[in-house]
């Protein structure tokens, strides 16, 4: 299967991103949608994947000008197919276009160990979000292997 990648307007995209964020996060994850749904959905960069065949949008994510990726997400039935990798590929684009030297993530406590095979570090103190213990960890751009990087959430 194939996918495309683009990057999308919320203002003009933001049905699609909703619904693919609402069955990953709100339904899957039981987030809140107060707290999925946020502010900065109108400040940040967004992209939108969708299946090249059907056009059925299939996952999402987001990178705000401080450099935080966030709210990456894939329905389940194309988590195997590795979306979430050229989605976040699509990102540090992005990312390196709007010339950011660093970027983050606020990881579950679970998966750290996974992100610091990709030279991200944990910095600051552990903390609870929507009922999950998270960390922030940073990354230099100029230090990740797009060919091997892989999110999965």
């Amino acid at each position: 299967m194939s996918y495309t990648v683009s990057r999308v307007q919320w203002e003009q995209a933001a049905p699609l991103l909703k619904n693919v964020r609402e069955q990953v996060f709100v339904c899957e994850w039981r987030i809140p949608k107060s707290i999925e749904f946020d502010k900065n959905d109108h400040l940040a960069q967004h992209v939108l994947a969708c299946h090249d065949k059907t056009q059925e949008p299939v996952g999402t994510g987001r990178i705000l000008s401080s450099g935080e990726v966030s709210r990456i997400a894939v329905l389940k039935y194309y988590r195997k197919e590795q979306v979430d990798k050229i989605i976040i590929q699509r990102l540090l684009t992005i990312a390196r276009e709007m010339k950011l030297k660093e970027i983050f993530i606020y990881s579950p406590l679970d998966v750290r160990d996974y992100f610091r095979q990709f030279n991200f570090n944990t910095c600051g103190t552990v903390f609870m979000e929507a009922g999950m213990p998270k960390q922030k960890m940073t990354c230099q751009l100029n230090q990740i292997s797009i060919e091997d990087y892989y999110f999965s959430h």
